[in-house]
């Protein structure tokens, strides 16, 4: 086994198909995928499950899912129990990533306290969806990290809120005075699944993916036994939650080329400086 090798590719021993979980890292990892070269083409975007299901992809989704640790989804399967249990269901999940008829399984309903007071509703994948949408994050996020903006540092690869401050900072030095502060309330809430599914279809050719992404969108919530629609909004709890957010949001700061704001599911910018809240 080489140094290039994940950790759990040798364990899985997946078979390889037919063919020729940004944020605090103890808290909801998001593997770091640094982006190369130009974005792609629709075109060149035709067979992406296939890469998406390669087995070193998968080893580190696998690995990516198994640091972040975390809660267990619906079926109850746990991160410990994972490797063990992906590695017997793996041929078959594969089959129905490649032939487009896999299902994800809706998600646990989390309730946690915000600092000022309420609650922030998080929705928990299982923990095999959660490697899977790490598996397909891994593959998207070096075609659209080179479409957003220089000045966005939200929930991105070699970016964070640390280095949003220190530009927030420059900018003070340089003489802007004025700061506006723009929550959007309920953001993850109300993402419209329609528009997001066309920008990313823009981009994306491999319909099977497209169909997964927006599977993973309307695979509805258990809230305490009873199972919700998901007719909008994106899911907070996944590794694609916040890929999903960064993709919805671009339209929301033109028209703001000057000014200071803040995003979580809400947000700051400054010349379109965009950061997870964090205290200034």
């Amino acid at each position: 086994m080489t140094a290039e090798q994940p950790p759990y590719q040798l364990e899985l021993d997946l078979p390889m198909p037919g063919r020729g979980e940004a944020p605090r890292r103890d808290a909801q990892e998001v593997e770091a995928v640094m982006a190369t070269g130009d974005p792609e083409s629709p075109a060149s975007t035709k067979h992406l499950m296939e890469a998406i299901c390669a087995p070193d992809n998968i080893g580190a989704a696998l690995s990516a899912v198994v640091r972040n640790k975390g809660a267990p989804g619906i079926d109850g399967i746990t991160v410990k129990q994972l490797p063990s249990i992906l590695k017997a269901r793996w041929p078959e999940i594969e089959e129905q990533l490649l032939q487009g008829r896999y299902q994800p399984q809706p998600v646990r309903r989390v309730r946690i306290p915000k600092p000022a007071g309420g609650t922030r509703n998080l929705g928990i994948p299982t923990v095999i969806d959660r490697v899977i949408q790490q598996a397909i994050l891994q593959r998207l996020q070096p075609l659209w990290d080179p479409t957003f903006s220089e000045h966005s540092y939200g929930f991105r690869p070699g970016r964070s809120a640390h280095q949003a401050v220190a530009q927030a900072e420059a900018y003070v030095i340089e003489g802007y005075r004025f700061v506006v502060d723009i929550d959007l309330a309920k953001f993850f809430d109300r993402v419209n699944h329609d528009r997001l599914m066309a920008a990313v279809a823009a981009r994306v050719a491999d319909r099977r993916l497209l169909r997964l992404i927006r599977s993973y969108l309307t695979a509805g919530v258990l809230d305490n036994g009873l199972f919700e629609d998901s007719r909008e909004g994106t899911p907070q709890g996944g590794p694609l939650s916040h890929w999903d957010r960064n993709r919805a949001r671009p339209a929301v700061g033109e028209g703001f080329p000057s000014l200071l704001f803040r995003l979580q599911d809400g947000f700051t910018v400054s010349p379109w400086l965009t950061f997870p809240e964090a205290p200034l």
